[in-house]
């Protein structure tokens, strides 16, 4: 897929792992319609990758009536879709009996596969649609990928991870399944399984952290740039026999159990 003026939905797009695709589609000529949370955030995204390049609805993951939403406001701007990137995420950490003994409450088990995975396929199902109904791009009569956000978690969970790794295994799983349903429309599905990355969050914690974490990574011994997450998923899009496969970007790091 040539990515000159293809267009790209992409949740959590405002900060993070979802900023820096943002950055890596952008400077390849698509435009990104950012699905995001943080009004904020998301405008001060808008502005850095330029206007005309960009826009921000507001969404939630979650909620199928504000995905139609989003879809619908990115297709009346840009008139089509054709790359759709899920890494909106959420991952807490709760351990299944906490110090005092415990059970971990459903509802805060719930909430994060909510996001993760229900969130994921909320957005890729719909967008699917769409996408099903647009013009062929290549001379494989392809319409375009879908690419979703698992973690190492989901192969690698630590402990206080039982969600989250059960979320976004969740996400892996279906990797397969959609690209082969979806095959008959000519759009793709692959996954991008991370290890760490030196995102806000990460450089919240302080050097001593970092390097600690960075020391367990086999090589190279450091956090992942957001700037390589972008570049596999500009790989992903432009790629259009890579189809139904799960990537792990982690440097070889296996996670210990805590």
């Amino acid at each position: 897929m040539d990515l000159l003026n293809k267009v790209a939905i992409v949740t959590g797009g405002a900060s993070g792992l979802g900023f820096a695709a943002c950055e890596a589609l952008v400077a390849k000529g698509a435009k990104v319609c950012i699905f995001d949370m943080n009004q904020a955030l998301a405008e001060k995204a808008v502005k850095m990758l330029g206007s005309e390049n960009a826009m921000f609805a507001q969404v939630n993951v979650t909620d199928e009536a504000s995905v139609e939403a989003g879809i619908q406001a990115c297709i009346s701007t840009y008139k089509a879709l054709h790359i759709v990137l899920n890494s909106a995420g959420i991952g807490p950490p709760e351990k299944v009996i906490d110090r005092e003994g415990n059970p971990l409450p459903l509802d805060n088990f719930k909430k994060i596969v909510d996001v993760n995975l229900f969130g994921t396929f909320n957005v890729l199902s719909k967008a699917a649609a769409q996408m099903a109904k647009g013009e062929t791009i290549n001379d494989d009569n392809g319409r375009g990928v879908i690419i979703n956000v698992a973690s190492v978690a989901a192969f690698d969970g630590q402990i206080g991870q039982p969600a989250y790794a059960a979320s976004k295994a969740g996400v892996a799983g279906m990797a397969l399944p959609i690209a082969r349903e979806l095959a008959r429309y000519g759009i793709r599905c692959n996954t991008i399984a991370p290890g760490l990355f030196r995102t806000p969050l990460a450089e919240s914690l302080g050097e001593k952290v970092i390097e600690a974490l960075g020391n367990s990574v086999e090589y190279p011994k450091r956090l992942g740039d957001p700037k390589e997450f972008g570049n596999l998923v500009v790989h992903m899009a432009e790629n259009d026999y890579l189809n139904g496969e799960v990537i792990r970007l982690d440097g070889a790091i296996r996670m210990a159990a805590r």
